[in-house]
Parts: C-alpha cells; sequence; structure tokens
C-alpha cells in the first residue's frame, strides 16, 4: 500500500490503514464509506497522491462502490496509472491480477491471459504476484483445455508460491497440477523443469496435453503430504484421494502406507473404503 516520505508514512497512508483492517475484517459498508474520504485526500492538492488514488479506486470497484458497468474500466485506468507511476511494483502487479481475474469472470479467457502475462520478473513484480498470476493463467488454460501450457504455469505457480513461504495458494498450485498429471504418466517424457527451459512463443492456444514425468509427481507429492495430513478431518478430501491414486499409478507404497497408518483419523468414506481394498 502506498505511500511514504523521507520522514516516514503520510498522515494520508496511516489512515488508510485503518481502510485496511475494515477489509480484512470484512465490514464492506464502514469500508465503502471511509474510503470515499480518503479518495478524496488522495485527490487533493494538499495530500496529492497518485498510488494511494489508484488504490483506493481499486478496492471501491471491487467492493461495488461504483455501477457494475464501470468496474472494468476503472480497473483498467488502475493498471495504466500504476504502470507510469510504479511500473513493477507489488500494486502494480495486484492491479493486473485483479484485472485479469475481472476479465476471466466475464469469460474474457484471451484478454485475461494477455493481462496476465504482463506480471513477469523482467518488469520487476516481486515472486507471490508471479506466482498467483501464474496460477490465474494455469487455470485459464486448463478451462481451455490447454494443459501443456496450463501445467507449466501451474509448476512455477507452485515454485514461485512455495519461495514467498505461501503454503496454501503453492498447496493449490501443485495439487491442481497433479489433478492433469496423473491423467497420462510417462517415464520417457521430459520432466517439468525442461519443458520451462524449451517452452516457446505460440500465436495461440490450442487444445494440447502431455505426459507427465513420474519424478515431477513424487517431487509434488513429497510437497504437499507433509502438509495435507496435518489435519485429516472433512467428509470429501480429494486432495487425500489423489495421493493415494498417484501412490498406485506410479508404484509408490509409502504414500498409501502414510495414509493407513493414520486411517482412523480419516473421515472421506470413500478414502477409506480404497484404503482396505
Amino acid at each position: 500500500m502506498p505511500s511514504s516520505t523521507v520522514n516516514g508514512p503520510t498522515q494520508l497512508a496511516v489512515d488508510a490503514l485503518l481502510l485496511k483492517r475494515l477489509l480484512s475484517g470484512g465490514r464492506t459498508e464502514q469500508a465503502i464509506d471511509f474510503s470515499e474520504g480518503l479518495l478524496d485526500r488522495a485527490r487533493s492538492i494538499e495530500e496529492r497522491d497518485h498510488e494511494m488514488e489508484a488504490w483506493l479506486r481499486m478496492e471501491r470497484a471491487l467492493l461495488g462502490a461504483i455501477e457494475s458497468e464501470h468496474i472494468g474500466t476503472e480497473l483498467r485506468w488502475c493498471v495504466d496509472r500504476l504502470a507510469a507511476a510504479s511500473f513493477g511494483s507489488p500494486l502494480h502487479g495486484l492491479a493486473l491480477l485483479n484485472l485479469g481475474a475481472w476479465q476471466r469472470n466475464r469469460g474474457e479467457s484471451m484478454m485475461a491471459l494477455v493481462t496476465l502475462s504482463d506480471i513477469s520478473s523482467s518488469n520487476g513484480h516481486p515472486n507471490d504476484v508471479i506466482g498467483l498470476s501464474r496460477l490465474e493463467s494455469g487455470r485459464i488454460l486448463c478451462d481451455m483445455d490447454d494443459f501443456e501450457p496450463a501445467m507449466r504455469h501451474l509448476w512455477i505457480a507452485m515454485k514461485r508460491l512455495t519461495e514467498s513461504k505461501m503454503t496454501g495458494e503453492a498447496l493449490v498450485s501443485g495439487m491442481e497440477w497433479l489433478d492433469m498429471a496423473l491423467d497420462d504418466i510417462d517415464s520417457l517424457s521430459p520432466k517439468m523443469s525442461d519443458r520451462i527451459v524449451n517452452a516457446r512463443p505460440r500465436e495461440t492456444p490450442g487444445k494440447t496435453s502431455i505426459s507427465s514425468h513420474p519424478d515431477d509427481i513424487r517431487e509434488v507429492v513429497d510437497e504437499i503430504l507433509p502438509v495435507i495430513i496435518e489435519d485429516l478431518s472433512g467428509e470429501t478430501r480429494d486432495d487425500l484421494g489423489l495421493v493415494l491414486d498417484a501412490s498406485a499409478l506410479i508404484g509408490e507404497p509409502s504414500w498409501r502406507i502414510t495414509l493407513e497408518s493414520r486411517k482412523g483419523e480419516i473421515q472421506d468414506s470413500r478414502l477409506i473404503e480404497a484404503l482396505q481394498s
């Protein structure tokens, strides 16, 4: 969040912390009312702050403080303003993420992919924002049945988010990758690291599929299994089911043994039945 001076945070930035607390507490109506005053101040001669204005306008658009038909225009304005004021900053990356998500929700998949592709290390964006953008891009490509780049994007997302200590998001990326990877396994296929290095731009997406290497599956399961077995409760545990499937498909009995040893904690009846078979 902007903004500061050589003497520390501005009064506007300090007051904006209250807005962040309202947002984190889910107090939407109060946040909308309070943000209006902050926005007026960010536009004033006395406290003019371009980054703060863009952040406030973005938050207000996402909160529904403006007419729905204007949300896309407003989010695009925020991206353009931040590209001019602080290109490559975390806030600029967040604005691109929000615009891409809005475009995806409207069914504008290609536009969303173009928007999200502007988030990159070469543009100076931070690791966590890049990871989130690749997660979103991977999901879009998966919806389009373009599985080859989808798996590359999800792999990159998992790695970036792990490095950024965003465990939950990294776990989601790994699980979504694994769900696709188990459809076709081939020990002669290239590993994901090689696929990423050798990837080349394409003019347009298309329906694609690839085989996954067993070693990549081992790497992902070894990363996610310690996390998901911390709590085995829940009547629907598709994540544990994927691990059990992976154990059978690549002949790695240790994962099944781990789940069997804690069968008494599992509540998913389908999983319990599979472990008893």
